[in-house]
């Protein structure tokens, strides 16, 4: 799992513009490293990534460095601001128990809920929430979404 924020919690990503550009590039890159992504949720000043690197011919630091730049490079071309830092730091987890990746997975579906921007996962566009339900056998959806999340230690504080 992979968490990331904007420096200074600043809410860059601020359009639904931007926003596409934020879930679009990340989902690009991916694709291009051949990445297992599980679950996303992209916020204005953070993202949350659940992705599996288990067949990746990079470590997954070399892949977050060349999203991070990718991001800088888009969204300060846009904003027509050349050089400025836009993503400070990242926590990676490696979620190796069942129980703590289905708790995670969880977490990242219904994070745009729990940040008070809507009140159903699935309506949020920029998160995994719909795609998940569309695509996951109802059972494992079930499972998933009855993991309690409220005692997670995330850094999730934007």
């Amino acid at each position: 799992m992979i968490t990331a924020g904007t420096l200074h919690k600043r809410r860059l990503f601020d359009t639904p513009a931007k926003m596409d550009l934020f879930c679009d590039t990340t989902l690009r890159l991916v694709a291009d490293y051949s990445l297992s992504l599980r679950a996303w949720a992209f916020f204005n000043n953070h993202y949350h990534l659940i992705i599996g690197f288990e067949d990746a011919k990079r470590p997954h630091r070399v892949f977050i460095r060349h999203l991070h730049r990718e991001l800088a490079l888009r969204i300060n071309d846009l904003d027509a601001i050349p050089s400025r830092k836009v993503m400070y730091q990242f926590w990676d987890t490696e979620l190796t128990f069942e129980k703590s990746y289905l708790a995670r997975l969880n977490y990242v579906h219904q994070n745009a809920v729990h940040h008070g921007l809507v009140p159903v996962a699935n309506q949020y566009p920029w998160c995994s929430a719909r795609w998940f339900e569309n695509k996951a056998r109802p059972s494992f959806v079930s499972t998933v979404y009855s993991f309690k999340t409220d005692k997670l230690n995330l850094a999730d504080e934007f």
